[in-house]
């Protein structure tokens, strides 16, 4: 049987990300990637941006409205609240590429250079 887990997203941060430190030392940055859906509307996915996998600078100037390349692979967390026991399918990134929004392409076509 062969087993592929292989994730790419090409959409919009759909809220501020939120970096944290944990325990171990290593950072996580967590967000939300807006994808459109053809007729329906945006599909918001959790997305966990290790700081070790994908590198600080990749996501450390992200932010709420930013087109972005993710990818990865899709995992599911197990862990325990105080309602009880609970999962999470998120997207764990090992790449985040910043892409170049609709206005900076039309400069860059009009003879411009994007920053």
């Amino acid at each position: 049987m062969v087993g592929v887990n292989v994730v790419v997203l090409a959409g919009t941060v759909a809220g501020d990300p939120v970096s944290r430190r944990m325990p171990s030392g290593d950072q996580v940055t967590e967000l939300r990637v807006s994808v459109q859906q053809p007729g329906r509307r945006a599909l918001p996915l959790p997305v966990a941006a290790w700081h070790k996998d994908v590198g600080a600078d990749a996501v450390s100037e992200l932010s709420r409205g930013d087109h972005v390349l993710v990818h990865g692979q899709l995992v599911r967390r197990f862990y325990r609240s105080g309602a009880g026991a609970r999962s999470l399918t998120e997207v764990l990134a090992t790449g985040i590429r910043s892409l170049a929004s609709a206005a900076d392409q039309a400069s860059v076509g009009d003879g411009e250079e994007a920053d």
